[in-house]
């Protein structure tokens, strides 16, 4: 497979494969641009199904990062770390330190965090081989409660914006994943007043929030069949599809998922039929700003900056309402302008 002509190479500049027979790792990390700093993004530890579903997921989440960290005006670029395996029962500290060590050989060019099936304590592993790990334990730590703030406070703004309402009491969300982010979510709108219906592979995760937080708990695909107000993905990506958009009965669409659009054209599928489209990573960027904070943590600085979420979507919305144009274009633009005038910037220097 030439992986220069892949759709989600998208110019990147450094696409790096490890290995290592001892520990079992098999790794790759994507840095799709440091124009406005050494790239920063997390780590995803999944058993995919080849190689290739591989590279084309750390390609797509390396990219969304670049956009991600723009738009949210961090000093940082874009990149992604994918490892191969069963979270569930290939993780071991040999692993993780094989991995610090394939980080460091990177020389700072990219900063790993934690995502998807992999932890803090993890991150905190690999930190013995290198100093180029993010989310650090007693530095800013776990991102999730502030991916999930951010996700909240993205899904205030689209009802805001889409229905005219400040509040979310009596509001319907339908969630798909309850991982760390998605639990914490969930705390969120179950306070705001709003009603649960809920999806997820764990059987443990549904019955935590069952019980805490009153939710409906619906099989792995009713969740797109539900008659309510908000569909929030929070699993995995490219669950907004050919099959999906013409079943989902929701007015919004706002989740903390990566890559939510299995392609560019569903946002403008979702605007045509009346759809609101939270670009997922604006409204997800609320871990990675706490990230950027790492160094000279500061909780309350973190969270002022995350609040800036739910602006950010407003005038996103607001854009694509007024171009007659659908939302994940607005940000694209948006993030590509940021970009832009930092490298005309330091070409002027």
């Amino acid at each position: 497979m030439a992986v220069f002509n892949l759709p989600s190479f998208d110019n990147h500049e450094h696409v790096a494969f490890f290995s290592d027979e001892e520990s079992g790792l098999k790794s790759i990390v994507a840095i799709h641009d440091t124009t406005l700093g050494p790239a920063v993004g997390g780590c995803r530890m999944w058993n995919y199904a080849s190689d290739e579903e591989a590279i084309t997921d750390v390609l797509r989440l390396s990219q969304g990062m670049t956009y991600k960290n723009a738009v949210a005006g961090l000093a940082m670029g874009g990149g992604k770390s994918v490892i191969i395996g069963d979270a569930k029962k290939d993780k071991s500290p040999e692993l993780f330190r094989a991995f610090g060590r394939s980080i460091h050989r990177l020389g700072g060019r990219y900063y790993s965090a934690e995502d998807v099936g992999i932890n803090t304590s993890d991150i905190m592993i690999a930190h013995q081989e290198t100093p180029y790990m993010a989310g650090l334990e007693g530095k800013s730590g776990d991102p999730s409660p502030f991916t999930a703030l951010g996700t909240y406070l993205g899904i205030k703004a689209a009802v805001k914006h889409q229905m005219g309402k400040d509040s979310l009491q009596g509001m319907s969300v339908a969630i798909q994943g309850l991982g760390h982010v998605g639990y914490h979510l969930c705390r969120h709108l179950h306070e705001a007043g709003a009603r649960l219906v809920v999806t997820d592979l764990n059987q443990d995760a549904l019955a935590k929030v069952a019980q805490e937080f009153n939710a409906t708990i619906v099989g792995l695909d009713e969740i797109y069949h539900q008659d309510v107000d908000i569909y929030a993905p929070c699993a995995l990506g490219a669950t907004i599809n050919d099959q999906t958009i013409d079943i989902i009965k929701a007015s919004i669409v706002a989740g903390c998922a990566n890559n939510q659009l299995a392609e560019i054209h569903h946002g403008e599928m979702l605007r045509q039929k009346g759809i609101l489209y939270a670009p997922d990573y604006v409204i997800n960027a609320g871990g990675i700003i706490n990230v950027s904070f790492d160094n000279n943590y500061d909780e309350a600085k973190s969270t002022a900056k995350v609040k800036r979420i739910y602006n950010t979507l407003l005038d996103i919305f607001q854009e694509a309402d007024s171009k007659a144009c659908q939302t994940s274009i607005i940000a694209d633009e948006l993030a590509r302008s940021i970009i832009a005038n930092k490298k005309a910037e330091s070409r002027s220097i």
